[in-house]
């Protein structure tokens, strides 16, 4: 249905992106004009506010002139597109160049400034399980679980943003034949003072002594091996013991999760242990849809279509010679779970990129056992690694891999002496949280910003700058939206939902760009790829940019213009800090 204000509705919501209303309305022209569904393929144009191009694909199709085609499309447009569109005009050999009316731009801002979701789209709901951060009990989390963990956070955001049922799901590493180790390491060092090293976190010292002993010891190795088997069979004690060395693991990742501040909690938290008995399901359920054989010993599958470096196929263990569980046993387990009991029909695993092929045999096997059905859809979210100067992976001074929580302590130390160059007047508590918001803000958005399949370079320097695609200048463009209405002495609320007049030409562009948040948050849940969202931030804060420079707000010509920018400030603060709370990134009102 179109309204006469100009706008679509959608799930009983305005909707306020340009570029999907143009593309609804041109839908059923397209659809008349080739006898059949056509694409009216609309994007966004340099020369002109967006560009038609289905116009070509089409005329190849109906063996006609790509200019008499999009002729006849302008020519049929007029109706639906109603007071939307200024000028539609055929240009080149077939593209449509559209430039919207000013009204119509002006309202659409409007819209999503009064939007309580700021112009995202509320979808038909789905019920999304993200497995991310995945760190390992009795482990410190280190530069390598950034990624996973920042990733997905910001994929758990902006689809609940979108009105999906999204949950949480921490993987955790609590299981297998480590734990005799650990466990029999903590009893020998007593239970208070093995909670003292763990509660401080110092995981890795705890690891390495246990790694130690295990190696250099051979009663102290066999001790551990009895205790996998006294874990694995159900040993009260060891449970116990267990149980005392995952709650001690649990209580330092949560302090990290706070410190980074993503939505994690120990409530997220399915370990590997959650589906131990879970597994012989797995084998029996397998067996019965036939897929199961022997090779060499193992029960496996071969999943059709992966083969190894001979051609020969490639098998996924189920269970091992000597009846032992892999790691695939429980990662099919996992989809059982999660599509059966949780009712998931979308399942996103931030993994990182060497786990591809994995990843992609156990989809194919639970597709081939017929538990991934219709419409439900796993999705492996691969990523790259994080990069020192010299293109290897990053490590610390002394050489080792770079703790995560040292990382965040250093970036917000670094933020502090950033902030008080640019801002040696905040007082000590503003200038602390600012701090903490653009150190943490930064490390998050470098990762972020960049196409997550690529690996990056971690640079201080670059990731903290005031200028760039970077976290500190899109935050400073929100405070400095803050500190306009500040001295304007303006309550943000009276001037929210006017229609700003257009003018200025950075005004228009500023307009658009906010116009169009709907559409990157749209793409970038679609692609599962934050770095969409981050491009998008960065054009708006350059549009505001370019608009502040240009056009005087507190200085206006008049009131009814002061008025008006003042409100497109006030939306383009608003769409920046939803957009960087997309993120998980904070914006503060002063810097």
């Amino acid at each position: 249905m179109v309204l006469q204000q100009g706008m679509a509705r959608q799930n009983g919501r305005l909707m306020a992106d340009p570029l999907s209303l143009l593309t609804e309305r041109l839908v059923p022209v397209f659809a008349a004009v080739a006898g059949t569904d056509a694409d009216p393929v609309v994007r966004p144009s340099e020369r002109a506010d967006a560009q038609v191009n289905g116009a070509l694909a089409l005329a190849k199709t109906l063996g006609r002139a790509p200019r008499d085609v999009a002729e006849q499309i302008v020519a049929a447009a007029g109706p639906a597109l109603g007071d939307m569109v200024a000028a539609f005009e055929v240009a080149g050999p077939g593209f449509i160049n559209v430039t919207f009316a000013p009204e119509f731009v002006a309202r659409s801002v409007a819209d999503v400034a009064v939007d309580p979701h700021v112009g995202i789209v509320q979808q038909s709901s789905r019920t999304v399980v993200i497995d991310y951060s995945a760190p390992n009990v009795a482990k410190e989390m280190h530069v390598g679980h950034l990624r996973s963990t920042v990733i997905g956070d910001a994929l758990v955001r902006i689809l609940g943003a979108q009105g999906h049922r999204v949950i949480r799901e921490n993987h955790i590493g609590d299981w297998g034949t480590p734990f005799g180790m650990l466990i029999e390491h903590l009893h020998d060092l007593g239970e208070d003072t093995a909670a003292q090293h763990l509660s401080v976190g110092d995981l890795d010292g705890f690891y390495k002594a246990a790694r130690r002993k295990f190696e250099d010891d051979h009663m102290f190795a066999d001790r551990a091996r009895h205790r996998v088997v006294l874990l694995q069979g159900g040993d009260a004690e060891t449970l116990r013991l267990w149980r005392l060395l995952v709650a001690e693991s649990t209580r330092y990742f949560d302090a990290v999760y706070r410190r980074l501040g993503v939505c994690l909690t120990p409530d997220d938290i399915v370990g590997e242990s959650a589906y131990n008995d879970l597994l012989p399901g797995v084998v029996d359920r397998l067996a019965a849809a036939g897929l199961l054989q022997v090779s060499d010993g193992a029960e496996v599958v071969f999943p059709t279509g992966f083969t190894n470096r001979d051609g020969d196929p490639l098998p996924l263990i189920i269970r091992k010679g000597d009846g032992g569980y892999n790691y695939a046993t429980t990662d099919l387990a996992c989809v059982i779970d999660r599509v059966e009991r949780l009712g998931a029909n979308r399942l996103l695993y931030v993994v990182g990129a060497p786990q591809a092929q994995h990843l992609q045999m156990v989809f194919a096997v639970s597709k081939a056992a017929g538990w991934l059905p219709e419409g439900t859809e796993p999705d492996h979210v691969a990523f790259g690694s994080v990069l020192g100067g010299d293109r290897k992976m990053l490590k610390s001074r002394s050489g080792d891999t770079v703790k995560l929580a040292a990382l965040l302590d250093e970036a917000v130390e670094r933020a502090a002496a950033a902030v008080a160059e640019k801002n040696p007047e905040l007082d000590a508590a503003t200038a602390a949280a600012v701090a903490r918001m653009v150190g943490i803000g930064a490390v998050k958005y470098a990762d972020l910003s960049t196409d997550r399949i690529k690996d990056y370079v971690f640079d201080w320097d670059r990731m903290l700058a005031f200028d760039g695609n970077t976290a500190p200048y899109l935050q400073y463009a929100h405070a400095r939206i803050c500190s306009i209405f500040r001295r304007a002495g303006v309550n943000r609320d009276d001037v929210r939902g006017a229609a700003p007049d257009l003018v200025q030409p950075a005004e228009r562009t500023l307009a658009l760009t906010v116009a169009g948040f709907d559409a990157a948050v749209r793409e970038t849940a679609e692609r599962s790829s934050p770095h969409r969202l981050c491009t998008y931030l960065y054009d708006l804060a350059s549009a505001f940019t370019g608009f502040y420079e240009q056009c005087p707000v507190l200085k206006a010509e008049s009131d009814a213009v002061r008025r008006s920018r003042l409100a497109l400030c006030d939306v383009t603060a608003r769409v920046l800090a939803q957009g960087l709370g997309l993120l998980g990134i904070e914006a503060p009102e002063q810097m």
